[in-house]
């Protein structure tokens, strides 16, 4: 999948607030390693470096794009391309940081298991991921791919997430960990600009549906997502729109 970190960080402060939220709660005074998984543009893994600036703090993310923007963006860390489902650290982490990425990868009763495993004794996996399986933000691409004259382009794009129920991690990681924490957020995001979930959606989740396509079903597609997104994202009259965004987040601490 292509990505465009400039589309991505289109409502960059509204996407960081959850990694800060994340960060806070992770209790490591001095980590020695910290990784962060689908580091992305490096806006969240600067973030890494600022809180703990001792630590050896290395980005992976598998988009080369996002890559030289991490570089740019936290010059003090190390990056590497790498999948994060393949991955195995050369040492253990004391701090497995992921923001918004392990919904890309499928299988989480295996991938969590086996993330937590690398942990340093003591050390914590935090992550967040989105959880809008059921929200118009996402069914609607899933509907409209499978109703266009687009379907056949667009048959297993679509995939169903593999999110989790947060009881269902509870489950993966509760036997495991020394400690575990599991929460949702709902940010009601105020997003300004036309057709601005629209424009989320480009920077993220619709970027698969509009690779699968080329001109001119790519922008007949994404003309039918943003009439479907009008009535139930609609602007209000001063030109924001609020945009409910839930999300789950899990810390888990390795035994000592």
């Amino acid at each position: 999948m292509s990505w465009d970190p400039a589309q991505y960080l289109r409502y960059g402060s509204e996407r960081l607030r959850p990694a800060l939220d994340l960060l806070a709660r992770i209790p490591a005074s001095r980590p020695a390693h910290a990784i962060d998984l689908g580091c992305g543009a490096g806006n969240v893994t600067s973030l890494l470096a600022a809180r703990w600036p001792e630590a050896d703090i290395l980005g992976l993310d598998g988009s080369e794009a996002m890559l030289a923007s991490a570089r740019e963006a936290a010059p003090g860390c190390r990056f590497a391309r790498a999948d994060i489902a393949a991955f195995v650290p050369d040492r253990p982490p004391d701090v497995l940081f992921s923001n918004a990425a392990l919904q890309w990868l499928p299988d989480h009763r295996r991938l969590l298991p086996r993330l937590f495993s690398f942990l340093a004794p003591g050390g914590f996996l935090a992550a967040q991921m989105p959880a809008m399986d059921g929200a118009p933000f996402r069914r609607l691409q899933q509907e409209i791919a499978k109703a266009g004259p687009w379907a056949s382009a667009l048959a297993g794009v679509g995939r169903v997430l593999p999110v989790l129920e947060p009881a269902e991690y509870w489950d993966i990681l509760e036997p495991r960990a020394a400690a575990l924490e599991l929460w949702e957020t709902i940010y009601l995001h105020a997003l300004t600009g036309p057709d601005a979930v629209l424009q989320w959606a480009m920077g993220t989740s619709l970027r698969p549906y509009l690779d699968a396509l080329s001109e001119p079903a790519r922008g007949e597609f994404r003309e039918a997502y943003r009439a479907a997104l009008r009535p139930h994202y609609p602007p209000r009259p001063d030109g924001t729109t609020l945009f409910p965004f839930r999300r789950l987040f899990l810390l888990a601490t390795a035994p000592p």
